[in-house]
């Protein structure tokens, strides 16, 4: 896959391809419809339309050059990928999907609500790092199918309980599609002493679990209870 990131379009990093390895294993139908919500460069879209080229993508981001960057990684990788302007589900209403998958804005920051503009809304997400993740597992079930799966990263210093809680309820089931442990991000390490004073972190602690929480309706006939490859 060729990417290109665009000035003020955030660069994907290894949170990223762990989501896109989980979106990987997930058994979608033929001329699955995916959403990417929080696209970014589109990583994320493009390597759900390379897995299969009758796949109906998705892409919505606030950003205008993100939207660029979406549309020109598409047309790198030569694959569709219907990039839109919006806040969130805005951008799709009315539309359901077999797959939406996101990489939101997730590091705590010391102001209430993520900024309107510059490179820190790219990943600033209010003081509890949690302003646009209540936000999509408040409306994923909305827009999942009936056999649809989410899949939404995050890191653990945010907590696993408040984002199953969410999503339960919503009247979804939720496990941990993926997990990966390691040291600190850049962008964490830079919050360190915000994280630190709200007791997201321990003093001097180096390191946290990069999470992709999966959510899917109790109903689903998709290889549900055989797919749990990781408990909470």
């Amino acid at each position: 896959m060729r990417l290109v990131s665009l000035p003020g379009v955030f660069r994907p990093i290894s949170d990223t391809w762990l989501l896109a390895d989980a979106l990987d294993r997930e058994p979608l139908p033929p001329g699955a419809r995916v959403l990417d919500l929080c696209s970014g460069s589109g990583a994320l879209a493009v390597r759900a339309a390379l897995g299969g080229r009758d796949r109906q993508v998705w892409a919505v981001d606030v950003s205008r050059r993100a939207v660029l960057a979406i549309r020109l990684n598409a047309a790198l990788n030569r694959v569709r990928v219907r990039a839109v302007r919006g806040d969130l589900f805005a951008g799709v209403a009315g539309e359901r999907f077999d797959a939406i998958v996101s990489n939101p804005p997730y590091v705590p920051a010391p102001a209430d609500a993520p900024p309107a503009a510059g490179p820190e809304r790219a990943w600033d997400a209010g003081r509890d790092g949690r302003a646009l993740l209540d936000r999509i597992c408040a409306g994923a079930a909305d827009h999942l199918s009936p056999d649809g799966v989410l899949l939404v990263v995050h890191s653990s210093l945010l907590g696993l309980a408040p984002t199953a809680e969410s999503l339960l309820a919503t009247g979804l089931e939720v496990d941990v599609a993926a997990r990966e442990r390691g040291p600190l991000g850049p962008l964490m390490q830079g919050r360190r002493a915000h994280l630190e004073a709200a007791g997201m972190l321990a003093p001097g602690a180096a390191q946290e679990e990069v999470l992709v929480v999966r959510a899917r309706n109790p109903a689903s006939t998709r290889w549900w209870s055989e797919r749990r490859d990781v408990t909470m």
